[in-house]
């Protein structure tokens, strides 16, 4: 017999199928190895659990169809590890399978496996170039405790002008001379060929692979085999490589764990911290949580004493950060209340002139685009398609405005509220921005990153560097000089995380400018009372995230409680929370409308429990959609820790 974890969506047959396994297969099938079964009326694709001498089911067992693969896929510290993100993320281990184990290619399998077993492998020390890590309070001793094979666990934040890419680097050296291997997750491609380029620097030849979802079939499994099979022995990717196969896990890091790439978008939704997290406990590994700034989910975890905090020393951080400045508290147009209220008032314009005569300028801009927001000229109504209701917008120089969702014309629109048919722009996009620095500043070169062409760097003559948060790139020796616009956009987004958010942002910007010492300013525009505005201008990410857990904590928010997101139809949600065998300490907020594309009208409800009480709520929603799922009722979307509540 064999017992099948049969890789199908549906919640109620989340448990695994019972098989006879045909003489010619038994040598094959394995635990952990690809297998097709009949199942429903068709074949699918399933793995292996174990191999049983009879069955606990009565009655006649269907037989394997092939052995897709003998290779073990799927090994036990995946399959656990599976087993503990679903039951986090209210979800079905066969979906946390499917996001850990990719396609398989029989090309990509019969290279890997044609090549050499991984036979001596070098020895490796630390050595003396920490890259800045000696900067950081306890950062030599997470090394070194690394290094003799112990499993620290750090949430750090990297002193200014240190490279984080450079710092991972160093702290897969230090797995690698305990005889270890290493996991290290990155939010997005680009950070991922910089890490790259940094481990080829500073391991030796093969030492590493690469392993993300957008480098095709054959490159990604490849590169899962070669984890899977101990080839390579430190591990780069992005979210989905939190799930790879490493044997003798030693450390496992997440880099940047505020930026929302970590997010999973496919069912069960799972974070690649939290996966981290687990995965530390399981293996009994040390982690590392690394950015520029704090979240505070990674406060939560320093003040329950499951990781410590490597920071810089004050010291190291005045020396090393440029000068910041809120535009419009100094000079004349902190005098004249309609400068103070310029997108850039006068003293940015000051700082952007002086700085094109040392080096490039960086401008990053919330939204891309050219005018991506448009309001109703006289009442300020949000400007809104008449055929789907989508946002409109002004996609170029000299084009109409158009709705974003559909892509129809807004001709012969006229605001539903007061009559008027002229438009006003409420966000001014790069494109645009781009646009109007370019005549104010002529005979200086414009540059634009963001969207579908991002630039990587930039050479370090004097030119404007017009970015969005997220595509900066990197200027040799640093900026002259950083302008944040539009701070009110960030600061003003109807979400929990919206300050937490523009710190991250603005301080990843600020840390490729030169230091003050080396003439490097930084210019936010926006309220100077912001408490993340605030820290940008100290330089001091810890005591804000410090801040910011203690208001969520006090207010019973995330990450502080757990939480459940159904969106659907408001019958199905009302219905759907009304049959949650939720902890009684639960509390529920909405339903409350969602925006929805073609015009379908949906709600949100959120189920709120105290942190304690979160394998309760997940339990409970594991059950609940199961029920659904055998009663055929109309679909909603639940999600445990969404990521935007609003």
């Amino acid at each position: 017999m064999a017992r099948v974890l049969v890789t199908v969506p549906l919640p109620h047959l989340d448990r695994p199928f019972d098989y006879l396994v045909p003489a010619s297969m038994a040598a094959a099938a394995q635990p952990g190895t690809l297998v097709r079964v009949p199942f429903a009326g068709s074949d699918v694709e399933g793995f292996v659990l174990e191999r049983l001498a009879a069955s606990e089911h009565p009655g006649r067992l269907a037989r394997l169809r092939r052995v897709v693969s003998d290779v073990e896929v799927l090994t036990p510290q995946v399959l656990e590890l599976a087993g503990r993100v679903a039951a986090r993320y209210a979800g079905t281990l066969a979906d946390v399978v499917r996001l850990a184990v990719p396609g398989r290619h029989a090309g990509a399998e019969t290279g890997v496996l044609a090549t050499d077993p991984p036979g001596q492998r070098p020895a490796v020390a630390l050595g003396d170039d920490l890259a800045g890590w000696e900067l950081h309070t306890a950062g030599r001793a997470f090394l070194q405790h690394t290094a003799a094979g112990s499993s620290p666990r750090a949430v750090a934040t990297s002193a200014p002008g240190t490279d984080p890419v450079e710092l991972l680097a160093v702290a897969a050296r230090a797995c690698l001379a305990s005889g270890r291997s290493a996991l290290l997750v990155v939010p997005d491609h680009r950070d991922l060929d910089r890490l790259d380029a940094a481990l080829t620097r500073r391991l030796p030849p093969g030492t590493h692979v690469r392993l993300e979802a957008d480098a095709g079939p054959a490159a990604r499994y490849t590169a899962f085999l070669r984890a899977l099979t101990g080839r390579a022995r430190v591990v780069a990717g992005t979210r989905a490589a939190a799930l790879a196969p490493v044997p003798g896990l030693g450390l496992v890091a997440v880099l940047d764990d505020g930026d929302d790439s970590h997010a999973e978008q496919r069912a069960p939704y799972p974070h690649a911290r939290e996966v981290a997290v687990l995965r530390a406990e399981q293996d009994d590994a040390a982690a590392l949580l690394l950015g520029t700034t704090r979240t505070a989910e990674g406060q939560l975890l320093l003040e329950t004493g499951w990781a410590r905090a490597v920071v810089a020393s004050r010291d190291a951080v005045r020396a090393r950060m440029p000068r910041v400045t809120v535009a419009g508290t100094s000079g004349p147009a902190a005098q004249d209340p309609l400068a103070a209220a310029a997108r850039l008032p006068s003293d940015g314009w000051r700082v952007v002139r002086e700085a094109l005569q040392r080096g490039p300028v960086l401008v990053q801009v919330p939204r891309t685009g050219y005018v991506p927001v448009l309001a109703c000229q006289r009442c300020r109504e949000p400007a809104r398609c008449t055929a789907c209701a989508g946002p409109l917008a002004v996609p170029g120089r000299s084009e109409t405005a158009s709705c974003r969702w559909c892509g129809r014309l807004a001709t012969g629109w006229a605001c539903p509220v007061c009559g008027d048919d002229r438009f006003r722009a409420l966000v001014t996009g790069a494109h645009r921005t781009a646009e109007e620095l370019g005549r104010a500043f002529p005979g200086v070169g414009v540059r634009t990153s963001g969207g579908p062409r991002v630039l990587d760097a930039v050479a370090a003559e004097p030119a404007l560097v017009v970015c969005t948060p997220g595509a900066e790139p990197v200027a040799p020796g640093g900026y002259a000089a950083a302008l944040l616009l539009d701070g009110w956009a960030l600061l003003g987004r109807p979400d929990l995380r919206a300050q937490e958010e523009a710190l991250r942002r603005w301080i990843t910007a600020a840390s490729l400018v030169r230091s003050a010492r080396e003439g490097g300013t930084v210019v936010v525009v926006a309220d100077p009372q912001a408490a993340a505005v605030q820290a940008l201008v100290r330089w001091d990410p810890p005591t804000f995230a410090e801040r910011e857990l203690a208001a969520r904590a006090e207010l019973g928010l995330p990450p502080s409680a757990r939480m459940a997101g159904f969106i659907g139809a408001d019958a199905d949600v009302r219905t759907a929370v009304a049959d949650l065998r939720s902890p009684p300490s639960a509390r529920v907020l909405g339903p409350v409308p969602v925006a929805a594309r073609g015009g379908a009208e949906l709600v949100r409800t959120l189920v709120a429990v105290p942190l304690a009480e979160g394998p309760a709520l997940t339990a409970a929603v594991r059950d609940l959609v199961a029920g659904r799922s055998v009663r055929k009722l109309p679909p909603v979307r639940v999600r445990v820790d969404p990521p935007d509540i609003g």
